[in-house]
C-alpha cells in the first residue's frame, strides 16, 4: 500500500510499522472481493470510496471483523442509488447524519461466504453548539477534510479503493505502533466539535490498552463539563463499551482522574473517601476497581455487562452510610440497601433498560447477604432463601460475592473462599433434592381456594405466602401435611 503522506517528523519504529502493515495487507486481502466490488460501482458512477476509521485501525491491528466503514464524496441519495441494486438489505436510519447502512453476503479471500455489515458515510464535518445535544452535519468535498474531523489519529486513516492507496495525513500509523491516542487537530477543537470524544478516549484506552497523550488528557480535564451537552443515551453507550473492554479499570481511572466521572458517574469518584490517622478503613475506590477486575477473571462466557456494572457499583452506598465508631472503627451499616437505590437512580438517569436496572440493583442489594448469615453453619432455610432471593441472578451473585474479597490476609481470604465453597455445595445438594430453582408452595392458588372454599382475593395471597414461608423454612411437604398446615393457618385468621 503506497503511503499518501510520508512526512517523517514523527518518531517511528520501522520494524513495528512493517508488522502492522503486513497484518493490514492480509486483512484487506480477505475482504477485498466485497470491498473492491463496491468500490468499482462507486467509481463507475463517478465517485470515490475508501475504507476508513476503525476498519483501517482494526485491519492494522489484525482484528478486522465483518463490520466495514467506508467514506465517499457521494451524497446519501447517490449512495442509495449505488447500493440498492447491489446489497442484500439497505437501511436509512443514519441518513440524516450522512450514513447509509447495508448488508452484503460475499466471498472472502479463502472463498468462504460471509455476511458483511457495511456503513457508507459521506465526507462530513460536525460540531455542537453550546445549547444543542445533537451535532450539526455539513458535507465535505475531500477525504482530507473528512479525516481531520475524526476523533483520534488512529481512526483518521483511510485506504482508497480499489487501488489500495493508504492515506494517513495525521500520522495515525505511527501512533498506532506507539499505542497512543492523539487527536488529528488540537484536542480542544476536537472535543469542542463533539464532547463525547473525551469519553471515547477513555473507552479506547480500555478496549485497546492504549495510552492517552498528555495534551489530550489536559484538554479532557479542562473541558470535562462539556460532556453535559451530550445525551444520556450516547454517554451510556460509550460507558458500556468502556466497561466491556479488555482493560476497563484503565478507562475508569481516566474518567475519574480527568473529572469526567463527576459528570457521568459521580458515585465512582465519591468512593475516594477521606481517611485520617484515627479512623481506618479500606480504600473503597481501589477496592471497587479490584473487585471489578476479580469479577472479570471469573467470567466464563465472555464479558458480562450485568456482573461488571454490579461489581463497579456494589459499594456506592458507602459514602452516605459511613459512621465513625467510638472504638476507632468505621462502619457502613446498610450500605447495600442505600447502594441499590443509588444504582437504580444512576442507571435510570443513564437510560438503561428497566430489566438491566433491576438486575444490577438487585445484585448490589444482595452482595452482603453471604456475610450477613455469619460464620456459623447455615440452616437449610437460610440456603433456600438465599437461592430464592437471588433467582436467576444466582450465578452472578456467586461471582460478585467471591470477587468482593480483596483482603491481603491470606488466612482470612482462604476462610472466606472455603465458606463460600461450602455454600455452593449446599445449594447444589438442595437443588438436586428440592428443585430450588423453582421454589413454590406445596399448594397453588387454585388448590388453596378449593380447600378453603373461598374465591379470588387477598386472603388467597396471604395463604400462598404463608405456605411459601413454610416451604422455605422446612423444605417440601407431603400434600396431607400441606393441607393440614393450611387449615391450621386458616383457623387462626380473623373471620369477617
Amino acid at each position: 500500500m503506497p503511503n499518501a503522506n510520508n512526512d517523517s517528523h514523527h518518531p517511528q519504529s520501522t520494524n513495528e510499522l512493517s508488522q502492522v502493515q503486513r497484518r493490514a495487507v492480509g486483512e484487506l486481502l480477505r475482504v477485498s472481493p466485497v470491498a473492491d466490488d463496491l468500490a468499482r460501482r462507486f467509481e463507475a458512477a463517478g465517485f470515490g470510496l475508501a475504507l476508513v476509521g476503525g476498519s483501517v485501525r482494526d485491519a492494522l491491528l489484525g482484528r478486522l471483523g465483518n463490520d466495514l466503514d467506508f467514506t465517499t464524496d457521494a451524497r446519501p441519495d447517490d449512495v442509495l442509488k449505488i447500493v440498492r441494486p447491489w446489497a442484500d438489505a439497505v437501511w436509512e436510519v443514519g441518513i440524516a447524519f450522512g450514513t447509509v447502512g447495508c448488508r452484503k453476503e460475499g466471498r472472502i479471500g479463502d472463498g468462504a461466504s460471509q455476511s458483511f455489515q457495511i456503513e457508507i458515510t459521506t465526507y462530513r464535518s460536525e460540531a455542537y453548539d453550546r445549547t444543542s445535544r445533537k451535532p450539526e452535519v455539513s458535507y465535505g468535498d475531500s477525504i482530507d477534510e473528512d479525516l481531520v474531523r475524526r476523533d483520534f489519529t488512529v481512526n483518521a486513516m483511510a485506504v482508497a479503493l480499489p487501488r489500495k492507496e493508504f492515506i494517513d495525513p495525521h500520522h495515525g500509523l505511527e501512533d498506532l505502533a506507539a499505542r497512543v491516542l492523539r487527536t488529528p487537530g488540537t484536542p480542544e477543537d476536537s472535543f469542542s466539535d463533539d464532547p463525547l470524544r473525551m469519553m471515547r478516549a477513555a473507552r479506547f484506552a480500555a478496549q485497546l490498552d492504549f495510552d492517552v497523550a498528555p495534551d489530550v488528557i489536559a484538554a479532557m480535564k479542562a473541558m470535562a463539563g462539556r460532556i453535559e451537552i451530550v445525551s444520556a443515551e450516547r454517554v451510556r453507550d460509550e460507558l458500556n463499551k468502556l466497561i466491556l473492554g479488555a482493560r476497563p479499570v484503565k478507562g475508569l481511572r481516566l474518567l475519574v482522574d480527568t473529572g469526567l466521572a463527576e459528570h457521568v458517574l459521580p458515585e465512582l469518584p465519591a468512593l475516594r473517601l477521606e481517611r485520617d490517622e484515627h479512623h481506618r478503613h479500606k480504600d473503597v475506590y481501589e477496592h471497587t476497581l479490584t473487585v471489578l477486575e476479580q469479577a472479570i477473571a471469573l467470567e466464563q462466557d465472555g464479558p458480562d455487562l450485568v456482573l461488571r456494572l454490579a461489581a463497579l457499583l456494589h459499594d456506592i452506598g458507602k459514602p452516605k452510610t459511613r459512621r465513625f465508631e467510638k472504638d476507632g472503627r468505621v462502619s457502613f451499616h446498610h450500605h447495600e440497601v442505600v447502594g441499590a437505590k443509588l444504582t437504580k437512580s444512576r442507571m435510570t438517569k443513564l437510560k438503561y433498560s428497566n430489566e438491566l436496572v433491576k438486575d444490577v440493583s438487585r445484585l448490589v442489594e444482595l452482595h452482603l447477604r453471604f456475610h450477613g448469615y455469619g460464620t456459623g453453619e447455615w440452616t437449610d432455610s437460610a440456603v433456600r432463601r438465599y437461592v430464592r432471593d437471588a433467582g436467576p441472578l444466582l450465578e452472578r451473585l456467586h461471582k460478585l460475592t467471591r470477587s468482593d474479597c480483596t483482603t491481603r490476609n491470606k488466612k482470612k481470604a482462604g476462610a472466606l473462599s472455603r465458606a463460600y465453597d461450602g455454600l455452593e455445595e449446599r445449594i447444589a445438594r438442595l437443588q438436586e433434592q428440592e428443585e430450588l430453582d423453582a421454589i413454590r408452595p406445596d399448594l397453588d392458588g387454585n388448590e388453596i381456594m378449593k380447600i378453603l372454599g373461598i374465591g379470588p382475593g387477598p386472603k388467597v395471597g396471604k395463604a400462598y405466602k404463608h405456605l411459601l414461608e413454610l416451604r422455605l423454612e422446612h423444605g417440601p411437604m407431603e400434600r396431607e401435611a400441606a393441607v393440614a398446615a393450611l387449615h391450621e393457618w386458616w383457623a387462626a385468621q380473623p373471620q369477617d
